[in-house]
């Protein structure tokens, strides 16, 4: 049986990737398989052999990797190929998820630490406004990465997107369909990627001519529910807006389903969204977005690590990795042309 990122291997295979959930209680499970798997990593007692080995060697060729949520596409499409990226290097991987918490977080790298992993990569929670707890990595000379959501208080290689020029792509592609009003509606969490966005928003509306509206921008969370409030929030304002940017495609998956409730069929009210779900090209109108790359961030990472634990000390070069955002151009926004469903 091949392992995959949501398998647990059998005993006489040795590929094996873990799911720790803190919501969970720290139990261990499999994506595809949650209760199984569990009993089956115990039953054949394959971490307490692993940290025996890990203890002698120095080295347990495991690697931990901690995320919001492995629902999303982007986080899961990241880990499956961080996975495939080291998987030749004979590397496993454990996959924690903090929930967006911080608590959770910092529980996660000590559980990581505890399972004696080589290193960890990690896209830090919403509720994270310092990484210090991430620190005993750096002290016992073990590689640590940041993806995507990075703290950059910590002198460690970071792979990321370029969240300013996505905020102003997406803001400008709707200048450049025509809309005039355009809203934003995102986390109140300060978190840097949608601070940036946020901000690259701020200034094509300026370079443009536009008036920053201040009632057109909206804080609170990111999720279906959120985006449904927001744009209904937004729509019965006094200065309603002709499109709304929506903090990821969740997000403006609900901003869509509000203004469909409200016979405001997009692009009627134009709607973007970041991060190339899955489901974006596939709900009715297609959705305007802003890919993020995961696919090569997750191979970034591989790299990186590779690169990093193969010296002596992994920190003597630190590497920032930025890519650049591209807009997707689909139903929701495409006011002036004709744009394919995909």
């Amino acid at each position: 049986m091949k392992s995959t990122t949501y398998d647990i291997a059998t005993a006489q295979n040795s590929h094996v990737s873990m799911v720790f959930n803190a919501s969970a209680g720290f139990s261990a499970t499999s994506v595809s398989a949650q209760t199984t798997a569990k009993g089956r990593a115990w039953k054949h007692h394959y971490f307490p052999s692993r940290v025996v080995t890990a203890v002698r060697s120095g080295k347990s060729h495991v690697v931990g990797i901690i995320v919001p949520n492995v629902q999303a596409n982007f986080f899961s499409t990241i880990i499956h190929c961080i996975e495939d990226g080291l998987k030749d290097e004979g590397y496993r991987i454990i996959i924690y998820q903090s929930n967006e918490s911080l608590e959770n977080e910092i529980k996660g790298v000590e559980t990581l630490l505890e399972a004696h992993v080589d290193g960890i990569m990690a896209s830090i929670s919403l509720e994270t406004q310092s990484g210090s707890h991430f620190s005993g990595l750096i002290n016992q000379n073990k590689p640590l990465i940041f993806f995507d959501r990075v703290d950059e208080t910590l002198p460690v290689p970071t792979v990321t997107v370029d969240d300013f020029e996505a905020g102003y792509c997406a803001t400008q592609h709707l200048i450049e369909q025509g809309y005039q009003k355009i809203a934003f509606i995102t986390t109140s969490h300060q978190v840097k990627i949608f601070s940036e966005r946020l901000r690259g928003y701020k200034t094509a509306l300026t370079k443009n001519g536009f008036p920053l509206v201040l009632e057109h921008i909206l804080f609170g969370g990111l999720s279906i529910k959120d985006g449904r409030f927001g744009a209904g929030k937004l729509m019965r304002a006094r200065n309603k807006p002709d499109a709304i940017i929506a903090g990821d495609d969740f997000t403006a998956l609900g901003v869509i389903k509000k203004l469909k409730e409200i016979d405001l069929t997009p692009p009627e009210i134009g709607v973007v969204g970041f991060a190339n779900e899955a489901f974006s090209s596939y709900i009715t109108p297609t959705l305007t977005m802003i890919d993020q790359h995961a696919p090569q961030i997750g191979r970034a990472c591989a790299q990186m690590f590779l690169k990093m634990v193969r010296r002596k000390n992994p920190y003597e070069e630190i590497d920032h990795v930025v890519l650049s955002p591209n807009l997707i151009a689909r139903q929701t926004s495409s006011r002036n042309s004709e744009v394919p469903n995909a």
